[in-house]
């Protein structure tokens, strides 16, 4: 192993440098992880077109202590090169990439990603889109064997996806409705399948994306260029669903959350819009309505169960798009997720060359 590695730097607004930086020097409970697979998602695509948002570029992160240009990517896979905290050298490990203290009242409740103290890996400190990452051992999860590399580099989205299907409160007999059947939504329908007997309605366009939320189990699928909100009244014999997640961030949909959930159900928030919805509180207090939210993944909830879904081998061959290198990270990677240009997920392989 040499002393120095290629890693994807952020610099700024739609700069991300592939630079030649040393390799990272694990701390006390860190573990030193040669990087396999590296995924990328819309928060790194906001980052690259849009930011700094996240990443502590002109700022000091009060949790992580981070300051100026930082290597990106939250979502990976690796292999550890120095054993220790129960971990060998060699063995194959996913990471929860979120940081938190286990001190503070919010850890002890088990929320861990409410930490006072929370940062995340490739957000808001060095991350792992490079050759290699250092990273605390608490977040890492053995992956099963016989689960791909390309597979088991969506473990932490697919975490996210179960966390906000926790978050969402389904009870037996519920009627649930998901909408937007992107990689986030499509994500929380494999959570609501994996926890709950319940029958899931998926509300899109119609194209792939529709098509894929009924091969990976959606009871039902709808057309969202009608009446979406007549739709599933007319489903649930007028009286609306129990239980709706908005995943799309669209505009308007989620008032048609509020509108198409029925009287004492609940509307989970997970999709983030770009201009703040118009809310009718007056109507969420006379219908009694559960208005709830969700952010990130509990690690210790939510990556092994995730872990076990992809070993199922169904919901990793629908959701991968595309494995590239570093050097396509921008033109391949960052600028087509930007565009709306990727329905799945795109990995990077640091290893490969050009």
């Amino acid at each position: 192993m040499t002393d120095t590695m290629r890693a994807a730097v952020y610099h700024g607004r739609q700069d991300v440098r592939i630079e030649e930086v040393p390799v990272p020097e694990p701390r006390a409970g860190e573990v030193l992880l040669a990087v396999r697979r590296s995924g990328i998602c819309g928060s790194d695509a906001t980052e690259w077109a849009a930011g700094p948002k996240m990443v502590p570029l002109t700022r000091r992160h009060p949790g992580s202590g981070h300051f100026g240009p930082m290597i990106i990517g939250h979502e990976f896979v690796g292999e550890v090169v120095s054993g220790g905290s129960g971990l060998a050298a060699g063995e194959l490990v996913a990471a929860g990439a979120g940081v938190s203290c286990g001190q503070c009242h919010r850890c002890g409740q088990g929320r861990t990603n409410l930490c006072r103290r929370y940062y995340t890996l490739g957000l808001n400190a060095p991350g792992g889109l490079a050759e290699y990452v250092a990273a605390p051992a608490g977040m890492l999860r053995r992956i099963p064997d016989g689960i791909s590399l390309d597979h088991a580099g969506l473990a932490q989205p697919l975490a996210v996806g179960l966390h906000a299907a926790r978050r969402a409160g389904v009870r037996p007999g519920d009627s649930v409705v998901v909408i937007g059947a992107g990689a986030i939504g499509s994500f929380v329908l494999a959570g609501l399948r994996h926890l709950y007997e319940a029958e899931v309605t998926v509300l899109d366009f119609p194209g792939d994306k529709l098509d894929r939320a009924a091969r990976l189990g959606a009871a039902r699928v709808v057309d969202a260029t009608g009446d979406v909100v007549e739709a599933v009244r007319e489903q649930t014999g007028g009286r609306g669903a129990d239980v709706v997640i908005e995943a799309s961030g669209a505009p308007g949909q989620f008032e048609n959350a509020v509108r198409m959930v029925t009287d004492g159900g609940r509307v989970l928030a997970v999709g983030l819009p770009k201009q703040a919805p118009s809310v009718d509180l007056f109507g969420l207090v006379l219908r009694e309505i559960t208005v709830d939210s969700t952010v990130a993944h509990v690690c210790g909830e939510d990556l092994a169960p995730a872990l076990e879904i992809l070993a199922g081998g169904v919901l990793g061959a629908e959701l991968l798009d595309s494995v590239i290198g570093l050097e396509d990270l921008t033109d391949r990677g960052l600028a087509r997720l930007a565009a709306g240009g990727v329905d799945g997920k795109v990995l990077i392989d640091p290893g490969r060359r050009a």
